[in-house]
C-alpha cells in the first residue's frame, strides 16, 4: 500500500532522479532533514513501491544505438493484446506506452544505422493489427 508523499518525498526523489549515487548524508544535507529521516523516507518508498529500482543513464551519444525515435501507433479494432506482445519481445523497441487520442501505442525505438531503422520501422508496420504508424527521429535529448 503507498503512502501519500510530502514535499520532502518528492524532494528526495527529484535529488534521486538527478543523481541516484547521492549519499544518504548528502541527501539530509541538501533537504535539511536528519540523515535518518532519509533513510527512513527512502526504505519506505521502496517497500510500498514507491521507488521500485535505481538504473544508469547513459549520454544519448554514448547508447549503443545511434538513431532514436518515438513512434505513433494506431490499432485495428481489438488487436491491442496481440501488437502489444509483438512489440514487447522485440529488441529494438525500448519502451511502451499507450495513450488517449489519435494514437493507441507510443514506442521508443533504436537502430544503429539508418537501413536497420528502415528495417524496423517496416517489421512494426507489418505487425497484424498496425494501422497506421508516424515516427519522429529525436534528435536530441535535454532532460532525463
Amino acid at each position: 500500500m503507498r503512502t501519500a508523499m510530502d514535499d520532502t518525498d518528492r524532494q528526495l526523489i527529484s535529488l534521486l532522479r538527478d543523481n541516484a549515487r547521492l549519499s544518504v548524508v548528502e541527501l539530509a544535507r541538501k533537504l535539511r532533514v536528519a540523515r535518518a529521516t532519509v533513510q527512513n523516507r527512502i526504505s519506505r518508498l521502496e517497500r510500498d513501491g514507491t521507488v521500485v529500482g535505481y538504473t544508469v543513464r547513459l549520454r544519448p551519444e554514448g547508447e549503443q544505438h545511434g538513431i532514436r525515435a518515438m513512434m505513433s501507433i494506431a490499432i485495428d479494432g481489438h488487436h491491442g493484446e496481440a501488437v502489444l506482445r509483438s512489440l514487447r519481445g522485440h529488441p529494438q523497441v525500448v519502451a511502451l506506452h499507450t495513450t488517449n487520442g489519435r494514437w493507441d501505442l507510443l514506442a521508443e525505438v533504436r537502430a544503429d544505422t539508418l537501413e536497420a531503422f528502415d528495417t524496423l520501422l517496416n517489421a512494426i508496420r507489418a505487425i497484424e493489427g498496425i494501422a497506421n504508424t508516424e515516427t519522429s527521429i529525436l534528435l536530441s535529448t535535454h532532460k532525463l
